[in-house]
């Protein structure tokens, strides 16, 4: 990750190649785009490898809504090297080793200067298909129509244009390809537990699928010192890979014929779980984790993104007596000052990554990825630019 990966390209179009969501549902089509210069405040960084979370995948099978926009250039986990910057660009220049981030963070505004929460409300208006300052896109396609933006990223190209608000400065002792999984999941789940929740040592935790956002719950309540962390998932081979970040007891919906999911967590917990976690995305998942957290005092975050827009019901008497359920974006982390710290922690192998990659392809084959995540045959596909790979 040398200055080698600049370019002389500063000020002009780059020719690339994306994987672009035409439709709907349907298979991403590998194209020859061409992704503008930078404008003020902005990076233009050259995509090293990236990763599919199951967000994108949500979002790709939308047809209609405020954030269904095609065509469109998906991906929000990624690592690269700055190319060229902007005016008004001094945090990060070319040959930087950074990563583009959804969760804005400008360091700037009321809320990223408060301690509580990670919101950023430097923009006021929210764009959910271009740049987050005007709304314009990056992207040409080979015919000379926009292509649109995703979460602020997208980074399934092998070049890409991100505001300064979404970029966190790496340490080079950093590998890619693990850089790449603090930009989303990874962070998400870890922060749940150690900055939403704050879990403490020798809690109860039960985490509502392991999936790699809630394997990393798993890791961030190890870290915490958990001494009983419970695994719910249909997949039982989720068992055997959720014990290489500490879960302790396993529970498959499908084999509880006598009694809910939260009956057997009140029994195996003497009551509820301390801690509860729903990284689905299913409304009826995030009341089976609120109703199997203990009465009076248990806590309830819901980390998943609801798939179908599903309203969420609560009986406020269990509010009243002490439960409580929280949300959590991100983690609650601010990027540009908590992800290096979560890197270090790598560094000093106090932190697994390693083990949330189970599959590499280049982004020729990115559909294999998807096809790969909707079996639930992986954690997360590393997906190298064919530049790198």
């Amino acid at each position: 990750m040398e200055s080698k990966y600049t370019t002389e390209m500063t000020g002009k179009p780059i020719r690339c190649k994306a994987a672009v969501a035409r439709k709907a549902g349907e298979p991403l089509i590998i194209e020859e785009i061409e992704v503008l210069p930078p404008k003020a405040w902005e990076v233009r960084i050259k995509i090293l490898c990236t990763s599919l979370c199951h967000t994108d995948v949500t979002i790709w099978k939308l047809t209609d809504g405020p954030a269904a926009y095609f065509p469109r250039i998906f991906g929000h986990e990624a690592a690269g090297i700055v190319e060229s910057v902007g005016e008004h660009v001094d945090e990060v220049k070319a040959g930087d080793f950074v990563i583009p981030v959804f969760q804005r963070n400008c360091g700037e505004c009321k809320d990223c200067l408060s301690p509580k929460g990670n919101a950023c409300t430097k923009f006021p208006v929210e764009f959910f298909g271009g740049m987050p300052r005007d709304g314009t896109t990056r992207f040409i396609d080979s015919d000379g129509r926009p292509i649109h933006h995703f979460f602020s990223v997208s980074s399934f190209s092998q070049y890409t244009v991100v505001d300064i608000a979404h970029v966190v400065k790496m340490s080079r002792d950093v590998p890619v390809d693990k850089a790449c999984l603090l930009s989303c999941g990874v962070t998400t789940g870890i922060g749940a537990v150690c900055k939403i929740a704050l879990v403490e040592e020798g809690s109860t935790v039960a985490i509502f699928g392991l999936g790699a956002v809630g394997l990393a719950v798993a890791e961030g309540a190890r870290l915490q010192g958990a001494s009983r962390i419970i695994g719910v998932d249909i997949n039982p081979e989720k068992f055997e890979i959720g014990k290489k970040f500490g879960v302790t007891d396993f529970i498959n919906p499908t084999s509880c014929t006598e009694k809910s999911v939260s009956e057997v967590i009140k029994e195996m917990s003497g009551g509820g779980a301390d801690y509860c976690f729903e990284c689905i995305g299913l409304a009826s998942l995030m009341q089976d984790a609120f109703s199997s957290s203990r009465p009076g005092c248990g806590k309830t975050v819901v980390v998943g993104v609801e798939m179908h827009g599903t309203p969420l019901s609560i009986n406020t008497y269990e509010l009243l007596r002490g439960r409580s359920i929280l949300g959590c974006l991100f983690g609650g982390f601010k990027p540009k000052s908590d992800i290096p710290i979560l890197a270090k922690r790598y560094l000093d192998k106090e932190l697994h990554l390693d083990e949330f990659i189970s599959d590499e392809v280049k982004l020729d084959e990115i559909n294999r990825a998807f096809d790969m995540l909707h079996r639930g045959k992986n954690l997360r596909c590393i997906i190298w630019m064919d530049n790198y790979f």
